[in-house]
């Protein structure tokens, strides 16, 4: 099959589909369980805190530094064979992962998982966007958005029941859903690649991207020491290293004439505010749950799906919201209500009810992140012409990445939290107020910055006479509001919204 032929409602397009959600909702699963595993695991491998930073950082370290190249990958070679490669890798990695007998074995795979991510996240919704017929390209991207939402709010729930059974379950159960995400891809998923991509790969660009996180994390995890300088200036210095081989590479990783775009820029700093902040939340809340809260990793776990329940149904108000006045109101009030929701788990302490002391702060915090990541998503789209949008979107989420794992490297230490503080209440408590306060204030900056930087340009003079000739305009018809236009709206684009 040549590709951009697969019709929604045809079986053809529903085995896509099911081999897609099924690919990505490994690497988002694995990734919501694994917070939840994290005291179990420490207890189990005699794990300090620093292990469990790493825990998670290793898998968001490749993840981040690889998911661009893993793109270009399945462009040049295949986005179906690469797809496949990520989730065997990822496969192979978990079952490494399961077996782990101490916690510096259990880092090494979960780096290796991520490089398996950075594989398959990007192939599952490049190969919907080259099968599916244009016409019914944006019902597909929607239903791999949704379904892959409804698979995100039932993560929890699996993943706080295997956890309660035996952490290990929590990766091994990564193995037949991979068996069956091959078997249907091989049988019912056509290949297609891009015959257009430039005849080169930026290697350089991904080393110089994966020493600089690497060294710049590791650095910032491990304290102040004469060694930790030594490694965080290491690290600065690959990635200016990194930033002067995308400028001259030809095949460039990011293209830095992107950020040329005040709008791509602010979007870009906005997500880097907003993720690190989230990030931190999210490896820290189910850790204060169980060990200050005393809650089961099963309601730790699900104390998050109000949050999920909310964006599922405001998101796409927002970003309609943001269509018709801008982004920049929804960009502004979004992350300030966001930072009261964390101001507001100050509350949870050792006595804490759900009810009263947890529901409020995730609520709050639901409707910010409402209010924030769709007008996010479709501000950095926007600010790209249409032949890079996908392109801008991998760099947005390079970069949510990035601020996720130097934040969870970078925050808890500048709160105090250390050594076997996760299994001493009242110390993580203080640390974790801490931490919360600092990732609020970091939402507070990125109100600023939208306010700031993402003003509507001053409006055009409406010419007296007839526009230019349709030859030299390039206009799009949405197919969800349409509204004809030199740009798409959101859902007609590969979405780019970091998970």
């Amino acid at each position: 099959m040549a590709g951009a032929e697969v019709r929604m409602g045809t079986p053809a397009g529903r085995w896509i589909l099911l081999a897609t959600i099924s690919g990505s909702g490994l690497a988002m699963l694995d990734a919501t369980v694994v917070t939840i595993a994290l005291r179990r695991i420490g207890a189990d491998l005699d794990a300090g805190f620093v292990e469990l930073q790493w825990i998670v950082n290793a898998y968001t370290l490749t993840l981040a530094a690889l998911i661009l190249l893993g793109g270009a990958l399945g462009d040049r070679f295949g986005r179906r064979r690469i797809f496949l490669v990520g989730v065997v890798w990822f496969a192979a990695a978990s079952l490494l992962c399961g077996l782990a007998p101490n916690a510096e074995f259990l880092v090494g795979a979960r780096a290796l998982q991520g490089i398996g991510g950075a594989l398959l996240t990007p192939g599952s919704l490049a190969i919907i966007s080259a099968s599916f017929a244009a016409g019914d390209r944006a019902r597909a991207v929607g239903a791999w958005s949704g379904l892959g939402g409804l698979a995100g709010a039932l993560g929890p729930f699996l993943g706080g029941w295997l956890v309660e059974l035996d952490w290990r379950a929590v990766f091994l159960v990564n193995l037949p859903v991979a068996v069956f995400v091959v078997a249907v891809a091989l049988r019912h998923v056509p290949e297609t690649r891009d015959v257009d991509s430039p005849p080169g790969l930026d290697v350089a660009g991904t080393v110089l991207a994966a020493a600089g996180l690497g060294a710049l994390t590791y650095g910032l995890t491990t304290g102040l020491t004469t060694g930790a300088l030594a490694t965080i200036v290491l690290g600065l210095a690959a990635l200016v290293g990194f930033v002067l081989v995308e400028r001259r590479s030809p095949h460039p990783l990011v293209p830095l004439g992107l950020f040329a775009n005040r709008r791509f820029s602010a979007a870009n700093v906005l997500t880097l505010l907003v993720y690190s902040a989230l990030g931190v939340f999210l490896f820290l809340l189910v850790l204060q749950l169980q060990t200050v809260a005393g809650f089961s990793p099963l309601v730790s776990g699900t104390a998050m799906l109000p949050v999920t329940a909310l964006m599922l149904l405001l998101s796409a108000r927002a970003g309609a919201l943001a269509e018709r006045i801008g982004p920049r109101i929804p960009l502004t009030a979004g992350p300030l209500v966001a930072a009261a929701g964390f101001l507001l788990t100050l509350r949870i302490g050792a006595d804490a009810s759900y009810p009263v002391d947890v529901l409020p702060a995730v609520v709050v915090l639901g409707l910010g992140l409402s209010l924030t990541v769709a007008p996010l998503t479709a501000t950095v789209l926007g600010a790209a012409d249409q032949r890079r949008a996908g392109t801008a979107s991998g760099v947005n989420n390079a970069v949510a990445r990035s601020a996720q794992l130097l934040a969870v490297a970078v925050i808890p230490v500048a709160a105090g939290i250390g050594g076997a503080d996760y299994t001493v209440p009242a110390a993580f408590d203080a640390g974790f107020d801490r931490a919360m306060t600092i990732s609020a204030v970091l939402l507070v900056l990125g109100a600023a910055v939208s306010a700031v930087l993402l003003r509507e340009p001053a409006a055009a003079p409406v010419p007296a006479v007839a526009p230019e000739p349709a030859s030299e305009l390039r206009l799009a018809r949405c197919s969800h509001c349409g509204i004809a236009g030199p740009q798409l709206h959101p859902a007609e684009r590969t979405p780019a919204a970091p998970r």
